[in-house]
C-alpha cells in the first residue's frame, strides 16, 4: 500500500518520550514550557500556549475573544468541521465564506461582500466577533487582504493554521498575522505529537487567559494556587511536549523534503488535465496535503476514483469537507450544494494524493499513472 501519510518518527523521538515516561512527571510542566518556546522561536510570535489538540486551541481562542451565544463569526466553508464546530460550541453562529478556486482558501472577495452587506443592514453588526481564515493544506490564505478587511471593520482575526506550521507569506509565518493563530500536531501534519495543538499570539493578556482556561481556571501568574475563572482540562502532557521538541529539531528538513516531493508531483502532472496545487505570490507552501482537482467531466466519478485507487493499493482521500452541506449545518441552516458555488465545484473534484518524506519517486510515478488511467 502506498500510504497517504507516514509520520516522521525517529529513534530520537522515541527516546525523548521514553525519558519522560521513566521520570514519572507526565502532566504539563517544564517540557511543555520548552516546547512552547521552540514554537515562539520558530514562528517569531511572542507567546505560545500548548493544549491537548487544535480543536481545543480554536475553542479557547474564541472564548478569549469573548465570543458568546448569538454572536457571529465569519469562517471558511471548506475545512475540517472543527473549524465551524467550535463556533457552535460557543453558542455563536457561523457565517460561511466561499473559497478561492485556485488556493482553496477563504475568498477575500466573498468575505468583503458578506461583511459589507451585514454592515449595511446594521442591526446585527455589533454581534460580529471574529473572522477565521483557514490555511488550507499548508498554504497561507491571502492574509494581506483579509487583515485589511478586518481592520476596516475592527474585527479580530483567528487563524486556523492547523495544517500550516512553517508556511509563510512574504517571510511572515502563518498563524502570526491575526490576533491569534492555532496549529495542530495530528499525525497527518508536518510534525506530530500524536494529538496536540498550540495557540500563538503577541498579546500577553490573551496568553494569560488561555493559560488559565486550559488548566481549570488556575491563575498562571499567582505564587500560590488560585482559580480565577471556570476552565477546562485542555493541557498537553509532558511526553507529548518532549515528542514535539524532538520533532521541532527537524522541522526544516521535513518541510524541505515535502516541498521536493510536491515539486515532483507538479512535474508529473504538468501538461495533463489535472490541476495541481497553486500558490499565491510570496507564499511558501508546506504541503501538509497534496490536493489536486480532477477535470470537471470526471467529477461525477470522484468517489469511484478514490475507491479504485485504494483497490490498486494507493491510499487517497477527498480534499476536505464542504461544511455547510454536512448533515448538521444543512439541517440547522438550510444550506444547499449551490449555496457556495466554488466550494461545491472544488469539493466534487478534489483528491488528496500520498505525500510524506518517505515517499519514493517510483511510488509517485505509480500514483500519477493510476490516477490518469481512472479519468
Amino acid at each position: 500500500m502506498i500510504r497517504l501519510t507516514i509520520p516522521n518518527i525517529s529513534r530520537e523521538d522515541i527516546q525523548s518520550v521514553e525519558m519522560v515516561l521513566k521520570s514519572g512527571f507526565l502532566v504539563q510542566a517544564e517540557k511543555v514550557r520548552l516546547f512552547e518556546k521552540s514554537i515562539t522561536d520558530y514562528t517569531e510570535a511572542k507567546y505560545a500556549v500548548a493544549v491537548s489538540n487544535c480543536t481545543a486551541a480554536l475553542h479557547l481562542s474564541l472564548l478569549v475573544l469573548d465570543v458568546k451565544p448569538g454572536d457571529l463569526v465569519f469562517v471558511t466553508s471548506y475545512s475540517w468541521p472543527a473549524t465551524a464546530n467550535v463556533i457552535e460550541l460557543c453558542g455563536a453562529v457561523p457565517i460561511f465564506v466561499d473559497i478561492d478556486r485556485d488556493t482553496f482558501n477563504m475568498s477575500p472577495v466573498d468575505l468583503a461582500d458578506k461583511i459589507e452587506r451585514l454592515h449595511k443592514a446594521g442591526n446585527n453588526f455589533n454581534r460580529v466577533k471574529a473572522i477565521i481564515p483557514v490555511h488550507a493544506f499548508g498554504q497561507t490564505a491571502d492574509m494581506k487582504t483579509i487583515i485589511k478587511i478586518a481592520k476596516k471593520y475592527y474585527i479580530p482575526v483567528l487563524e486556523d493554521a492547523a495544517c500550516a506550521l512553517g508556511a509563510t507569506l512574504n517571510g511572515k509565518h502563518a498563524g502570526t498575522f491575526g490576533t491569534l493563530g492555532c496549529f495542530s500536531f495530528h499525525p497527518r501534519k508536518a510534525i506530530t505529537t500524536g494529538e496536540g495543538g498550540i495557540i500563538v499570539t503577541n498579546s500577553k493578556g490573551l496568553a494569560d487567559k488561555l493559560r488559565a482556561l486550559r488548566n481549570h481556571g488556575l491563575d498562571p501568574n499567582s505564587s500560590s494556587p488560585d482559580f480565577i475563572m471556570p476552565g477546562f482540562n485542555y493541557r498537553m502532557t509532558e511526553f507529548q511536549a518532549a515528542f514535539g521538541i524532538s520533532q521541532m529539531n527537524k522541522i526544516r528538513k521535513i518541510i524541505a523534503v515535502r516541498r521536493k516531493r510536491a515539486a515532483y508531483y507538479d512535474k508529473l502532472l504538468s501538461g495533463t488535465s489535472i490541476q495541481f496545487p497553486q500558490t499565491i505570490d510570496g507564499a511558501e507552501h508546506v504541503y501538509q496535503s497534496y490536493v489536486i482537482l480532477i477535470p470537471e467531466k470526471s467529477a461525477p466519478k470522484c468517489s469511484k476514483i478514490i475507491a479504485e485507487m485504494r483497490r490498486n493499493n494507493i491510499e487517497t482521500t477527498i480534499g476536505t469537507w464542504y461544511i455547510p452541506v454536512t448533515t448538521y449545518y444543512k439541517n440547522k441552516y438550510g444550506y444547499k450544494r449551490d449555496s457556495f458555488p466554488v466550494t461545491d465545484a472544488v469539493f466534487s473534484r478534489a483528491i488528496t494524493l500520498p505525500l510524506h518524506d518517505k515517499l519514493k519517486v517510483s511510488e509517485q510515478k505509480c500514483v500519477v499513472k493510476k490516477l490518469i488511467e481512472q479519468l
